[in-house]
């Protein structure tokens, strides 16, 4: 099973890569999948969620996501400023355009259902029916969202084939004692064994471009998150808090009174914060490698280029590489679907993946980035996934923020030792796979427990 870093990396749209970039994407192949005599012949579409995107599909702008597939929209292209007059116009009109501008009905409380069946493979499944005028079913199919944008059919339910084309990489490794062991046996570091698996489906320079593509798009959420005040939107009253904070940390003419390390701790809750006011706005984002957890990774990346003397392109390249080497463990051996395994998925994840881009770009052997991975990661197991309102608002905001803090404490702590550490990697990859089997579903994407339930006063 091969991952590319383009995979784990991918630009969309917020608010959730599981439960807006997934089922638009989902949308637009089922609208392609049709043959030209199918399309001619609809008269009707209709979509039905199961499972975690039923539970939380509204609050994550699931159904509106799939209107905009419908349409042929695509998560990496749209322009988030269409969305809600989009939406809007489809419900006052009661009319979908589905192709080449041709509209059919499309009732929304009729036609699109949500159901409280969850589908055996994966609690994130949506099924799509076309029909023609006489209600004869032209095409129909079911589709799971697997996590971090990532979308399987029906027929490839069981065959792992979310992953880019099966090719053998020259370096393939499915655990960290493998990829540590290639490492050594090669003399590389994880960024360089990474540039060569990648070099398998695209030129040096073409992966370098599309890094700092991805790169230029992250800056870009964080520049657009500290621009932006006002409510989120939902019905929760969040208040952007980014901007006010940008302007006084500008303010400042001395670092922190305590000291020095907090006005740094101060730079990174920003980063992370305007990333995910964007996420929960519907802003452009990048997923890392989800989108509720899109905040951490650039968080440590922008701090790591703004506090650091002499960075440039090659570091942004590096660090990618070496976050994406732990996100395809992690993907490979667990999940990182928060309805699959919990928050521990998403932001614990992401933590370990910014703690091994951190620890590789400043010097640190395999080992060490190993192990801070396992920092980052041990550290955040158990973590429940439990939007209050089905928003990616609270907890999740502040969350990305302070796993942000985690992932640059986890690469100090191993930066100071030799890698050699008592839990591997593996084990605690291996753990949280266990640790989302046994986490009950209330926990997990739901918001049927925890702070969900308890956060709403009666």
């Amino acid at each position: 099973m091969s991952i590319s870093v383009f995979d784990l990396f991918k630009i969309g749209i917020g608010p959730s890569s599981s439960h807006t970039v997934g089922p638009m994407q989902a949308a637009a192949d089922f609208r392609e999948a049709l043959s030209e005599s199918d399309l001619a012949n609809v008269a009707r579409v209709k979509v039905e969620l199961f499972g975690s995107l039923s539970a939380t599909g509204k609050g994550h702008a699931t159904d509106s996501a799939i209107i905009l597939g419908l349409m042929g929209e695509r998560p990496s292209t749209i322009n988030p400023e269409i969305v809600d007059s989009t939406v809007a116009e489809l419900k006052s009109t009661n009319r979908l355009k589905f192709v080449d501008q041709r509209a059919i009905e499309f009732i929304w409380d009729r036609d699109m259902c949500f159901l409280e069946e969850v589908l055996p493979y994966h609690p994130n499944a949506m099924s799509i029916s076309a029909f023609d005028i006489n209600g004869t079913t032209l095409h129909s199919n079911t589709y799971y969202s697997i996590g971090g944008g990532f979308v399987i059919d029906e027929s490839h339910a069981h065959e792992d084939a979310y992953v880019v084309p099966q090719v053998a990489v020259p370096y393939d490794f499915s655990s960290a004692k493998e990829l540590l062991a290639l490492c050594e046996e090669h003399n590389m570091r994880l960024s360089e064994l990474m540039m060569a698996n990648e070099k398998t489906w695209r030129t040096e320079a073409e992966i370098r471009d599309g890094l700092m593509d991805i790169w230029a798009a992250m800056k870009e959420c964080i520049a657009n998150g500290l621009h932006k005040e006002g409510v989120l939107p939902g019905g929760l009253n969040v208040r952007r808090r980014a901007m006010s904070l940008h302007k006084s940390l500008i303010k400042a003419t001395r670092p922190n009174i305590i000291s020095s390390t907090l006005s740094a701790m101060d730079w990174v809750n920003l980063y992370a914060l305007a990333v995910n006011e964007e996420n929960a706005g519907g802003g452009r984002m990048v997923t890392a490698p989800t989108n509720g957890a899109a905040g951490i990774i650039p968080a440590v990346l922008m701090y790591f280029m703004e506090f650091t003397d002499k960075v440039g392109e090659e570091d942004v390249v590096d660090f990618l590489l070496a976050a994406a080497a732990i996100g395809v463990l992690c993907k490979k051996n667990a999940s990182i679907s928060g309805a699959e395994v919990g928050c521990q998925g998403e932001v614990g994840s992401a933590c370990a993946m910014a703690a091994a881009g951190l620890c590789d770009v400043l010097g640190g052997t395999p080992m060490q980035v190993e192990n801070a991975a396992e920092i980052g990661l041990e550290h955040n197991l158990g973590l429940t996934c439990d939007p209050v309102g089905g928003l990616v608002q609270v907890p999740c905001i502040e969350r990305n923020a302070i796993a942000a803090m985690k992932a640059i404490n986890a690469t100090q702590m191993a930066l100071r030792g030799d890698g050699d550490h008592f839990i591997s990697l593996d084990k605690v990859i291996k753990t949280m796979r266990d640790t989302g089997r046994d986490m009950q579903d209330k926990y997990k994407e739901t918001s049927r427990g925890g702070l969900a339930v308890n956060a709403i006063e009666c």
